[in-house]
């Protein structure tokens, strides 16, 4: 009997030779987005890869048909959108493993400002990119990137599912389109702009990107300064606007037919007042003391990625005595609505997409049933739910 193994791809350039057939895992009941099996389906399955690849070819999503590459999913939302509790189930559902793509859970004792699952709420499912660094580090989008292709080749390899969950949708856009050829960080230099942006505020830093890269600068929102700085470090380094940079290639799309699932309210307003209440629960749960604990440190600065979070730059802020504990409070709400906004801002530009109403009983069986439906409809049969292109999925609410 053939293994139910996937064998191992090329994640970072490094060539691999394969077999001329795939087996494929048997992943857990029903029809989700091509990628799921039925209980009546067969042990094993094999894809032919048409043509073989010869010895040290590599792989990306270019030399295989889409229908042929192993599958993934990608669920992604606004903040306060219900994402954690569908991914856990669809990780039971699938037989799946998470791998988080935002940018504050990979930072370890910062848990209640996160919404960081514990350990009760992930029910068993296996968990990745969370924990992994000290808020003193940073962690760039192509670190970012790496560590997740090489994640969802070992979650393939173990015959389990990858879901990639999250919503910080610079990682995702990294994930699904490529990166760019950029120069590392350099310290020095980020140091400089961070003392800059101290003397002169980072309005007057966006502004001189305007001057030497504008078209990054209108893409780029002044109250943003992790983008900003980014942009103007590659300027510096390289003399090239790093709009230009990016206008010159990619790095290849990720070998994975990955289908895209979004979670989204049917309501702003809902929204913003789930997003309100959930920070009062945060700071109910002991969030000043959390981020007091930090600010403590002494090591840790306002100006890092990690005390930059939504959040806890207003915590830290209230804790340097820069402002009240209600103007605190009001101002954490308005960053969260203002980053929700950004967010959906980016999910508006995903195409294919389907809706669903979170007030619907059985909201997870409908929309297993519907990826059912999407399969009949391209002509696939339940059995053959491997084939089935990338769809896009949009569930209100939750």
């Amino acid at each position: 009997m053939a293994s139910n193994v996937l064998p191992t791809r090329i994640l970072n350039g490094n060539a691999v030779e394969l077999s001329t057939e795939v087996s494929v895992p048997p992943f857990a009941k029903g029809g989700l987005g091509g990628i799921l099996r039925t209980e009546d389906s067969p042990p094993e399955s094999k894809i032919p890869l048409n043509p073989p690849l010869s010895k040290g070819e590599a792989v990306n999503s270019t030399s295989l048909p889409q229908d042929h590459l192993p599958p993934a999913i990608a669920l992604m939302g606004p903040t306060a959108s219900g994402k954690t509790r569908l991914a856990i189930q669809l990780a039971h559902e699938l037989n799946g493993e998470i791998i988080s793509v935002d940018s504050a859970l990979v930072y370890q004792g910062m848990d209640i400002g996160t919404a960081k699952p514990s350990l009760e709420e992930r029910e068993g499912v296996p968990h990745h990119l969370i924990d992994i660094l000290d808020p003193a580090e940073s962690f760039s989008t192509g670190q970012f990137r790496q560590q997740a292709l090489q994640l969802m080749e070992e979650i393939t390899t173990r015959g389990r599912l990858p879901l990639l969950v999250g919503g910080t949708m610079l990682y995702f856009n990294a994930l699904f389109n490529g990166l760019a050829n950029l120069p590392e960080a350099d310290e020095t230099i980020r140091r400089h702009i961070d003392k800059e942006a101290a003397s002169f505020g980072w309005l007057a830093l966006h502004d001189e990107l305007a001057r030497v890269d504008p078209l990054s600068a209108a893409r780029i929102h002044p109250n943003d300064p992790q983008r900003i700085q980014r942009a103007l470090e590659v300027y510096r380094l390289t003399g090239v606007p790093i709009s230009e940079l990016c206008a010159l290639g990619r790095s290849m799309p990720p070998p994975f037919n990955i289908t895209r699932l979004i979670i989204a309210p049917s309501q702003r307003q809902t929204l913003h007042e789930t997003i309100r209440l959930r920070f009062l629960s945060m700071l109910g749960q002991g969030l000043v003391d959390e981020v007091n604990a930090l600010f403590l440190r002494g090591d840790l600065h306002e100006d890092l990625p990690a005390i930059r979070a939504v959040g806890y730059r207003q915590v830290w802020a209230y804790l340097s005595g820069k402002m009240d504990y209600t103007e605190m409070v009001d101002r954490a709400i308005i960053a969260t609505r203002q980053f929700a906004k950004r967010q959906f801002t980016w999910l508006r530009k995903e195409e294919s997409s389907i809706h669903f109403s979170s007030e619907e009983p059985d909201l997870l069986k409908n929309v297993l049933n519907r990826m059912d439906g999407l399969l009949a409809a391209v002509g696939k049969s339940e059995k053959s739910n491997f084939n089935k292109p990338a769809h896009d999925v949009i569930i209100y609410g939750g």
